[in-house]
C-alpha cells in the first residue's frame, strides 16, 4: 500500500524505517531517501509510528 503518493513510499518502507529507529515522520522520509512534499501523508505516517511500538511490545 502506498502511504505517500508524492514520494511513492509504501507501508512496508514506513514500517521498515520505524523498525530501524525512525520516531518522527521526518525520520521516515530520511530513511527512504526522500523529503516531505505536500505533507498530506504526514498524519498517516505519524499514526503508523504511534501504532508500531505497541505491536512490537505485544
Amino acid at each position: 500500500m502506498i502511504v505517500c503518493s508524492c514520494n511513492v513510499i509504501t507501508m512496508a518502507q514506513v514500517k521498515g524505517a520505524i523498525a530501524d529507529g525512525a520516531s518522527r515522520p521526518r525520520d521516515v522520509y530520511c530513511a527512504c531517501g526522500k523529503s516531505a512534499q505536500c505533507g498530506c501523508c504526514t498524519p498517516t505516517i505519524l499514526s503508523i509510528i504511534r501504532e508500531e511500538p505497541s505491536r512490537r511490545a505485544a
